[in-house]
């Protein structure tokens, strides 16, 4: 089969596309023919092994050749103890524990596996695992007439983010780069902040500061909490997370405010409702471009820059 692979840690440079063996199922496991896989940020942070978190497992080399965790495609072969699919289901799933889906072919544990909704493509189901998850947990708990912040709003799991505190009622607050700024008022974003001219911390204060893109001091993100506001970050820079969950939990429990990083639980309990509002056309997703197998390279250099205004999402089959 054909996949993307790279053997170290660098640019988008390093990936080539081979011919390599399919993987082979094992127990509890599912070979998927991949229709489309989208792209995280994680998937950057695997291929230039930065921040430090992303080496994990794999200090001086990738432990995984392809990367690629959000896929959808149909079920190519079953292992043993699989019963909830069969050769030919649609499916789609968050496979970040073994990636895989930047190729033909990918093996998935079943668990992370849903039967992908007929009124979804596969393109835009591939979108939903990680992303959505993300947004659908870190908005939980918005209520109505709160004041909420996402940073790094125009991504794939900030455009979900704005959407669903929009969606509870909440005064959303979108911030990122300029040229997605009006497609984030779509969104139903009341405010829109562009990151290279306004501070977002100088703001009146938030309830909720949903942090995809943690950059900052951990003093600033508290100064934009109102009392008792949180502030949640996913992923970011090493020192600022270490700063959140140490000096920030500390401090946010002195202030009457709660800081700390997203525990982002996976499966397909964490995103089959994003996909139930998405049918039911309640959530909407945007694929700002879609890449073949070969340009792997540059979907992850558009992912990583930032240039990406929702997802992207990779076709290796195409």
């Amino acid at each position: 089969m054909r996949a993307a692979v790279y053997d170290r840690y660098g640019p988008p440079s390093v990936l080539c596309v081979e011919n390599i063996p399919a993987p082979s199922p094992g127990p509890n496991q599912v070979l998927v023919e991949v229709v489309a896989t989208s792209v995280n940020l994680s998937d950057w942070e695997g291929l230039t092994g930065s921040p430090l978190y992303a080496r994990i497992g794999g200090l001086r080399a990738p432990r995984r050749r392809v990367l690629g965790s959000d896929i959808a495609g149909r079920v190519a072969a079953v292992g043993a103890g699989v019963t909830r699919f069969s050769v030919g289901d649609e499916v789609y799933g968050d496979n970040l524990a073994l990636m895989g889906g930047f190729a033909e072919y990918a093996v998935a544990p079943d668990k992370m596996l849903a039967h992908k909704p007929e009124g979804l493509t596969f393109a835009e189901a591939s979108t939903l695992p990680q992303a959505g998850a993300i947004a659908l947990q870190g908005t939980a708990r918005v209520r109505p007439g709160q004041r909420v912040l996402v940073n790094g709003a125009g991504g794939g799991s900030g455009t979900f983010a704005v959407q669903l505190a929009a969606r509870a009622g909440a005064h959303v607050t979108g911030v990122d780069n300029a040229g997605k700024l009006d497609y984030l008022r779509e969104l139903g974003a009341e405010d829109v902040v562009d990151y290279r001219r306004s501070d977002f911390t100088r703001l009146e204060p938030f309830d909720l500061v949903l942090d995809l893109v943690a950059r900052r001091s951990v003093f600033a993100y508290r100064r934009a909490l109102a009392p008792g506001g949180r502030y949640f970050c996913v992923g970011g820079a090493v020192p600022t997370l270490l700063g959140v969950g140490t000096i920030g939990a500390v401090l946010g429990r002195l202030t009457g405010r709660r800081m700390g990083v997203l525990a982002v639980k996976q499966g397909p309990a964490h995103f089959m409702p994003a996909a139930e509002l998405c049918v039911a056309g309640d959530l909407r997703i945007r694929i700002d471009r879609t890449f073949t197998l070969d340009e792997v390279p540059q979907s992850l250099a558009y992912v990583g820059e930032g240039r990406a205004l929702g997802k992207v999402v990779v076709t290796p089959q195409g």
